[in-house]
């Protein structure tokens, strides 16, 4: 069984900084692609960035230059730096983990960007 457990968001002003976590655990050999998605209210969820296990990421449009996707490996844990939040960046965010081949989510973290 794999668990995924986010931390991290809630409420940040405009411009500002928030990073989020997401700690895997319970049967997490052969980890794969880790990735955060997000959900706004009345929006489909969208993929926000992911990274492969050989730490190569890639971003949506809409984030690129200001959100960083991290992995450490060692502790089966991704992590989201976001940078000059916007209003628009207010969402549910959702890590999702592929672990021998099946995709794994956790259960979400709000990060309300105030306009």
């Amino acid at each position: 069984q794999v668990q995924l457990v986010e931390s991290g968001g809630g409420l940040v002003q405009a411009g500002g900084s928030e990073r989020i976590s997401c700690a895997v655990s319970g049967s997490t050999f052969s980890v794969g692609r880790m990735g955060w998605y997000r959900q706004a209210p009345g929006k489909q969820r969208e993929l926000v960035a992911s990274i492969s296990s050989d730490g190569s990421p890639n971003y949506a449009d809409s984030v690129k230059g200001r959100f960083t996707i991290s992995r450490d490996n060692a502790k089966n844990t991704v992590y989201l730096q976001m940078n000059s939040l916007k209003p628009e960046d207010t969402a549910v965010y959702y890590c999702s983990v592929v672990v021998l081949f099946r995709a794994y989510w956790g259960q979400g973290t709000q990060v309300t960007v105030p306009s």
